[in-house]
């Protein structure tokens, strides 16, 4: 469930929003008419990001208003934004603002800035000052986000002057320009820097890159060398920090192989016109024990200072055992290396708490969230519906402010700041949420999301769109069957689609528009056809009056229904199209087979949009085995299982393990509970329970009869170590396979309360692939008569 921060922030969500209800577009008390405004400009501030912060104000400005900004040297005659520094103590003639704390410590922070408001007889002064040329650049953000930026207007509202400073100072993101991102791999030089400056108006400090993946990409226009130069001059345009992770994917321990290694490190750091860090995981991918992987590290630092020498070295715990995390450790406190400068913690590593309180306070602690990923990740989406799980996948565009917000303000206190894990433009108002979040952690997530809103979209607030994007949020809550705000959402989507034509090419839009569909989409056709296997079930429990072969022949053909009737044609065509604009626009890639996506795991929500919602699929593989059996008793026997597999007779109880909507004794739904198998590159014919588990379940059943015989039924993989009310309990059936069931007789003394609560111990299987490990997918509690 969400947890009581997120809720908590949802009911401050709906008083803004009652807020933005009564604002209107018309000028406010306090608002300051820029429109004819010009930019004035301190000589002290240095190139390029002098040059960049005029260019980033200008452009903005006008590809919104029109309006192009001059540059003067004079002050009066129309509005002037100035631009200095907080060190400048006149600009042109004229001091700097008295209102502006002298010498504090926070405008001598490094990246911190004042929006001061100068209002006298003349014309009004916007006064921009940074502690430093990067603070400058953010206080540009600051008043291209929180200004009404229309058609020949531009209005700021003296309200949102402000003196601020970054709460971290670590806030980037990864945008790897390689194959198997969804859609990076697409853009131009112009798109890259497009983006990096739309991250950068909203906090974002640092970019980071994958220059060594050689996995070559169809729809790249330009090789990944060019692209990767051409990151890092940018960055060193915008003043900001150039990260990249690069792997060792070599055996370490070999001396050739670890010399080749630093030299391509060596000629990588030459030829980069600027870099501030190099990020080297320990695993995922790279499988080196600390031994080889620490003398790796200093031997490349030493290259880098050559080149860089301000730049510094960092390695992740990602996959290490315990013998390899304390070997770590004590290398560190025994050799306390400085030119190792921090720990990145990321998927794979242990708990971000662990590693600070562990590492010596003079390393900086990163933390590397996956905040691009749903299923099959560190953070995965809570009460998630099976329908989704198995259709939108992986990499959906997944606007979540409010779960990814709360994550940040989980984890932050235990780092210096984050770079998260990104592979493509999905997962884009997550990346500004963590922005903001890491200037401010005070920030809500309405608030940052209004400030997107606004800057992207430039909307009436009256026609609230924030709030439509937190619908889209809502709609991933608990069961589809349950959420009626999908189609209260869905609904308001429309009329946004309708009243803003000027934005149906603009690829943000375009992403929100496609998620609004696909969603609806889906939850109509799971209704529609789960309500078709559920008469595809009745028809099967009359296979002892009708024949096996007649109930096999009906019920197949009333689930496959599905396929023959589109209960929402309409709504597919969209989604199709919706694809197709993307495509276009942002070079997402929604289709292996369409548009070249590099796997159906990255993004390919086209490929699945019709992927069956009930198990026709299964049936029709286990109708043509049964039809095989030798006895018309065993064939009914086997209908009886699947007639009544989830309806298991009055006083026995059934969960779908991972399946929010027929899971209601299933407690465990938190972080790395629910997990979906990826077999048959998505398209398994698995029964669709089978394909969602769990590795540890925990259930609690009430009302019981105390005078009743039960025993537990589980279906799974593997191992399934059982416990009730915490006492191991030994099977009589012990089926390992897929689909095949466990038993346990269940004694009296557990449940004279009328209650058990079942857990299981999860096997030692270190030695396999986590795709390996045991599972739990359904699970029975059947009354014994």
């Amino acid at each position: 469930m969400y947890t009581p921060e997120i809720m908590n922030k949802w009911n401050a969500a709906l008083k803004i929003c009652l807020v933005l209800l009564c604002m209107s577009s018309t000028v406010y008390a306090g608002e300051i008419d820029l429109s004819g405004g010009r930019l004035l400009v301190s000589p002290s501030l240095k190139s390029p990001v002098k040059e960049t912060v005029i260019q980033v104000l200008q452009e903005e400005i006008h590809r919104r208003t029109g309006i192009h900004l001059g540059i003067t040297d004079a002050w009066g005659g129309s509005p002037v934004i100035a631009l200095t520094l907080s060190s400048d103590e006149m600009l042109n003639g004229k001091a700097l603002p008295e209102t502006l704390p002298e010498k504090t410590k926070l405008s001598l922070q490094a990246e911190s800035f004042s929006v001061v408001v100068q209002e006298g007889a003349s014309q009004p002064v916007i006064w921009l000052i940074g502690a430093d040329e990067r603070g400058l650049l953010f206080a540009a953000g600051h008043l291209l986000r929180t200004s009404l930026l229309a058609d020949k207007q531009i209005l700021f509202d003296s309200s949102n002057a402000i003196q601020t400073a970054p709460d971290y100072p670590i806030r980037g993101h990864q945008l790897g320009y390689r194959n198997t991102a969804n859609s990076y791999d697409a853009w131009s030089k112009e798109q890259y820097e497009q983006y990096i400056r739309e991250l950068a108006i909203f906090g974002t400090n640092c970019i980071e890159t994958i220059p060594f993946d050689n996995t070559p990409s169809p729809h790249m226009k330009v090789s990944k060398e060019e692209m990767n130069r051409h990151i890092s001059a940018v960055c060193k345009n915008y003043g900001l920090d150039y990260w990249v992770w690069t792997p060792a994917n070599v055996d370490l321990s070999d001396e050739s192989l670890f010399r080749a290694e630093v030299k391509k490190h060596s000629d990588y750091y030459r030829e980069c016109p600027h870099l501030s860090h190099v990020f080297v995981p320990g695993g995922d991918p790279g499988d080196n024990h600390p031994r080889y992987v620490m003398p790796f590290l200093k031997a490349i630092a030493g290259e880098l200072e050559k080149y860089h020498p301000q730049a510094g070295v960092w390695i992740s715990l990602q996959g290490f055992s315990d013998e390899q995390i304390d070997y770590f450790y004590h290398f560190l406190e025994t050799e306390s290396p400085d030119w190792l400068r921090g720990v990145v913690s990321g998927p794979g590593s242990p708990p971000l708490s662990d590693t600070r309180y562990r590492l010596p306070g003079k390393y900086m602690h990163r933390h590397y969230a996956d905040i691009t990923h749903i299923v099959r990740c560190l953070y995965p989406t809570l009460r998630w519906d099976q329908a989704f799980a198995l259709t939108l996948g992986r990499e959906p565009a997944n606007p979540q402010p409010f779960y990814y917000a709360e994550l940040h303000d989980r984890y932050a206190p235990f780092t210096d700041g984050f770079l998260t894990y990104s592979d493509g433009a999905h997962d884009d108002l997550n990346k500004f949420i963590w922005s903001r979040k890491g200037w401010n952690k005070e920030e809500d997530a309405v608030e940052i999301t209004e400030q997107y809103v606004r800057f992207f979209f430039g909307t009436k607030p009256d026609d609230r769109v924030t709030d439509a994007i937190l619908g889209l949020e809502r709609n991933w809550d608990g069961p589809i069957e349950a959420n009626g705000g999908i189609e209260m959402t869905f609904l308001r989507w429309q009329q946004l689609e309708e009243a803003y034509p000027r934005l149906q090419n603009d690829w943000r839009w375009q992403m929100l528009l496609l998620r609004t569909y696909y969603d609806t989409y889906t939850k109509r056709r799971k209704l529609y056809e789960q309500g078709l296997e559920r008469e595809a079930s009745k028809l099967l429990e009359q296979s002892p009056a009708i024949g096996s072969e007649k109930a096999m022949e009906l019920a197949l053909e009333k689930v496959n229904e599905a396929d023959r009737v589109n209960t929402a044609p309409l709504l597919r065509k969209k989604i199709e199209e919706y694809c197709e604009a993307l495509y276009h626009s942002v070079g997402l890639q929604t289709s292996v087979e369409k548009y070249q996506a590099s796997g159906p795991e990255r993004g390919s929500v086209l490929d699945f949009v019709d992927y069956p919602l009930n198990n026709r699929w299964w049936l029709a593989d286990q109708f043509e085995k049964i039809g095989r059996m030798g006895t018309e008793a065993e064939k009914l026997s086997a209908l009886e299982v699947i007639s009544t597999w989830e309806n298991p007779g009055k006083g026995s109880y059934y969960d779908n393990i991972s399946n929010i909507s027929q899971s209601p004794r299933v407690k465990t739904t938190v972080y790395d509970a629910t997990d979906v198998a990826w077999w048959d590159g998505g398209k398994s014919r698995k029964r669709l329970s089978t394909q969602l588990f769990q590795n540890a379940p925990q259930l609690v059943y009430e009302d019981l009869d105390p005078k009743a015989r039960y025993l537990i039924r589980i279906a799974g993989y593997g191992d399934a170590l059982l416990r009730v009310d915490g006492e191991r309990i030994s099977p009589t059936l012990y089926n390992k396979e897929l689909e095949e069931f466990k038993e346990f007789p269940i004694d009296r003394r557990f449940f004279q309360d009328g209650k058990l609560e079942v857990s299981f111990d999860e096997p030692e299987e270190s030695h396999l692939n986590w795709r390996q490990y045991s599972k739990v997918c359904d699970i029975w509690l059947i009354k014994i008569n």
